[in-house]
């Protein structure tokens, strides 16, 4: 009797603790809305495939050994930064979504962090890569995860420059991304003994880059640096191709992805450098996610998309950890010690919200290097992520006063 009296209290007490979590957590339920763009130009890069790798690892979290129930939401913030911060504000206030993941779009990115600023929302900033998110517009409940224009601007420009680039030209997309990674790169080239030779602007989503290309190639640098993303990378990559202008200045693309390369193709990328925090083919570990991603989506993720599982697990690991899914909470668990990423490696997140860990410098392959689809890139060099992200000191973040 006495045996089955206290099985019976253990028991009364794992339900006792269960609930006590479940009691955390708002509305019974983890809402982790994905909002991004999903028939514009990150549909690809982001899209219905970033929904994928949140439900991907909402079943990995597996309800964090306590029984949490996640539920994965989506909108589509059209590229436009009130309506992103509109969807935001709804989901906020009245449909009780906990966090937010993805926002491509540094515009957006920076509209959505005002409004979970000192709210019990989170912002995990997966594909947000204005540097500005960890600096003067940092905020306790955002982290900012894969890259930004500061290390992707720094970083391939080092790396460019090392190889005799001295002289640069930008194609830079009208708006917080390209003006970041334009100011991030030319600080870095113009300090190191470079010189930024001119840039033209563009808007997000042109397709005619004739004009721009003649005044880049009129400038004689040595350099064409793409500062903007798919599918502009692509459309001024493939067109730089066809008027010849790689035979004598070399690109470099600063925010570009697997997918873009696998679209203009690799006679038209080859010799291409650009940086990624992520590859489907780097180890076992990214080949395992990347296979059962391919499975559900039809090709391997991009950077974006591993970005968007990784932030959603370890949110999801520090909301059990905390008991609640209180931002105010959860952000700073999610800050408490370094941790191995399944994707990313060896990462820590800081305390201006900046998640640190390797970037990889790679050169697309010659067409006949490749050994099959999608095995594009010769990976030329690892940096740490002590090395590759801004040091915190130098952000300007007013959470470091």
């Amino acid at each position: 009797m006495t045996g089955w009296i206290g099985r019976l209290g253990i028991a009364a007490m794992l339900l006792a603790g269960t609930a006590a979590a479940r009691a955390q957590i708002s509305g019974d339920v983890v809402r982790v809305g994905v909002l991004n763009d999903t028939a514009g130009v990150f549909q690809d890069t982001n899209g219905p495939g970033s929904v994928i790798a949140a439900r991907l690892a909402a079943e990995d979290f597996a309800g964090g050994g306590r029984g949490i129930r996640v539920e994965i939401v989506q909108a589509d913030h059209q590229n436009k930064a009130d309506i992103g911060s509109a969807i935001a504000r709804r989901w906020l206030d009245v449909e009780g979504v906990d966090a937010i993941v993805d926002v491509p779009n540094s515009a957006v990115g920076l509209a959505v962090n005002t409004v979970a600023r000192e709210s019990r929302m989170a912002l995990l900033a997966s594909s947000t890569a204005t540097s500005d998110l960890t600096g003067r517009a940092c905020s306790p409940n955002t982290v900012q995860w894969v890259t930004d224009s500061y290390a992707i601007g720094r970083t391939a420009a080092r790396a460019m420059m090392e190889r005799g680039g001295q002289s640069w030209f930008f194609l830079t997309v009208d708006y917080a991304l390209g003006h970041a990674i334009q100011r991030d790169a030319g600080e870095f080239i113009e300090a190191n003994g470079g010189r930024v030779m001119g840039a033209a602007r563009h808007p997000l989503g042109a397709t005619d880059f004739s004009s721009l290309l003649l005044q880049a190639q009129a400038s004689r640098a040595n350099v064409i640096g793409l500062a903007n993303a798919s599918p502009d990378s692509g459309n001024a990559i493939k067109q730089a191709a066809e008027f010849g202008l790689t035979r004598n200045q070399r690109l470099v693309a600063f925010l570009m992805f697997v997918n873009d390369v696998h679209a203009i193709g690799l006679q038209a990328a080859q010799g291409l450098l650009l940086m990624e925090a992520f590859y489907w083919d780097m180890n076992d570990e990214t080949r395992a996610f990347s296979r059962r991603f391919q499975e559900r989506m039809g090709r391997p993720p991009s950077t974006n998309q591993a970005g968007v599982y990784s932030a959603t697990l370890a949110y999801l690991r520090a909301v059990a950890a905390a008991g609640t899914d209180d931002a105010r909470q959860a952000i700073p668990a999610m800050k408490r010690a370094p941790f191995q990423d399944p994707l990313f490696g060896e990462t820590y997140i800081r305390r201006d919200g900046r998640t640190v860990h390797a970037m990889h410098l790679f050169e697309v392959k010659r067409p006949e290097e490749s050994r099959g689809p999608w095995d594009y890139y010769r990976l030329v060099q690892t940096v740490p992520g002590e090395q590759a992200f801004r040091p915190l000191a130098e952000g300007g973040c007013p959470l470091l006063r």
